[in-house]
């Protein structure tokens, strides 16, 4: 929570010529995004597409450079590739879906209820899975014809992880960014090894400036152009004022959203 914002630039500090005070901005930090003030490091920030409202633009830094970063960058997917994404209906998995659909990725989710299951096709998801319901390793196998899918994003972990390498491709890779569902598993090293697989963890926040700006660049030459024309939206849960951030919290908790929940500092 707080590691994304959207706002306007209120001060530049010595050397930053790509900003101005005044400029419409939104920027992926480090923790702080509550705040009505925030200092960011200048690579970490982006311009507003002028398509967008405040509320809006705050949800696309971190989870668009969570799902970029380890589906194009870390997992190096290629155009023509397939995708599985869990957790299809969160913020990082809208995300996921939409990048997938524009760089020309079949993609394949599991998600919590029905609900979610639409929206998610109607992102651009080819199909999915509700986890309660089945296998989803299975499948994904059915739907490959036996092959199995090129990469899969996974925030959930120990859990899913024998299910992940059994439907993962040769040569696939498998990307951890959570551990929902525990942080150990057996793993079957010879499968592994017989496939030629990749197991790639990865976190975002504790990178360095570099790192993230580099991630930012390519958002914004690589990705804003589909933002500005519409082709990728934002998906919002729903916005509260900051005064209500306690009933905003218990709504993440709950599990029943789809995207983003959405503090409005002022």
């Amino acid at each position: 929570m707080g590691l994304e914002c959207s706002g306007i630039v209120a001060g530049v500090g010595r050397g930053v010529g790509r900003f101005k005070i005044g400029d419409q901005v939104c920027a992926l930090l480090a923790g702080g995004g509550y705040s009505e003030y925030v200092t960011v490091a200048a690579g970490q920030v982006v311009s507003i597409p002028a398509n967008l409202s405040f509320e809006q633009a705050a949800c696309l830094p971190e989870v668009f450079a969570t799902a970029y970063l380890n589906l194009y960058l870390e997992a190096k997917t290629l155009p023509g590739e397939t995708v599985l994404l869990h957790a299809g209906a969160s913020g990082v998995g809208t995300a996921g879906i939409q990048l997938c659909r524009v760089l020309q990725n079949r993609c394949f989710v599991t998600v919590g209820d029905r609900q979610k299951l639409a929206k998610c096709k109607e992102l651009g998801a080819c199909e999915g899975w509700i986890r309660t319901d089945s296998n989803f390793a299975e499948e994904v196998m059915k739907c490959t014809k036996g092959r199995g899918v090129d990469v899969i994003l996974d925030p959930v972990g120990g859990s899913y992880l024998e299910q992940n390498l059994s439907c993962l491709a040769t040569d696939g890779r498998l990307v951890l960014i959570g551990v929902m569902g525990g942080a150990e598993a057996n793993l079957h090293i010879r499968q592994l090894m017989v496939k030629r697989q990749r197991i790639i963890g990865s976190t975002l926040r504790a990178r360095s400036i570099a790192s993230k700006s580099q991630v930012m660049d390519e958002l914004s030459s690589r990705i804003w152009p589909y933002v500005k024309r519409g082709e990728i939206v934002p998906i919002i849960h729903r916005v509260y004022p900051i005064q209500q951030v306690d009933e905003a919290h218990q709504e993440v908790a709950s599990n029943k959203t789809i995207g983003k929940v959405v503090l409005q500092v002022n």
